[in-house]
């Protein structure tokens, strides 16, 4: 049995889920809906305010959808009652991230700026520097779980972190294997 799909999801005030046929999957909270296709073979079942998932055999495929099938539903109700974030930081001179709107304008060292546009139920948030050294942060956020990585991976494919210097944009939790210069100077 696996270990994550036995786990009954409970369902937090003001959460509801409803199954339609071949299961599509809505789940509605206080900061939104979510929809989900999912596999027709997965047994979705609700009672008490507690959600379940159950494989109908102990084959291979079957396996491999229990848990990620709970997975999901788990991240679309952690998604509309929570939210996803997502945290980048930009390390750099002049490197600047600046919020008009909702559009998101980055000045990441090439000789234009980059403007990106976020998806629907996606927001940009910009943090302040201490001081001129210090990275400067950068947030996604959003209900939907797969939407905010994509769009945090984006950004960070914009300019991604070079090792000599640590320069670009990077995640927050994220190392930076740094290299010695061309004398072979480490810092």
């Amino acid at each position: 049995m696996s270990r994550i799909g036995k786990k009954p999801i409970t369902l937090p005030k003001g959460v509801d889920i409803t199954v339609t046929a071949g299961n599509l999957v809505t789940v509605t909270g206080p900061k939104g809906t979510l929809i989900q296709q999912l596999h027709a073979d997965v047994v979705l079942a609700q009672a008490d305010g507690v959600f379940t998932v159950d494989r109908p055999s102990d084959s291979k495929l079957h396996k491999a959808l229990h848990g990620l099938t709970r997975t999901l539903i788990s991240n679309m109700v952690v998604g509309v009652t929570e939210g996803w974030q997502r945290a980048l930081e930009i390390n750099g001179v002049g490197y600047r991230a600046v919020l008009e709107g909702k559009t998101l304008v980055l000045s990441l060292g090439f000789s234009h700026q980059v403007r990106v546009e976020p998806p629907p139920d996606v927001q940009y948030a910009v943090g302040e520097r201490k001081t001129a050294n210090d990275p400067l942060a950068l947030f996604v956020r959003g209900i939907d779980k797969q939407v905010v990585g994509e769009q945090a991976a984006k950004l960070r494919g914009l300019r991604p972190p070079e090792p000599y210097k640590g320069k670009g944009v990077k995640y927050a939790e994220e190392k930076i294997r740094r290299k010695a210069g061309k004398a072979g100077k480490a810092k």
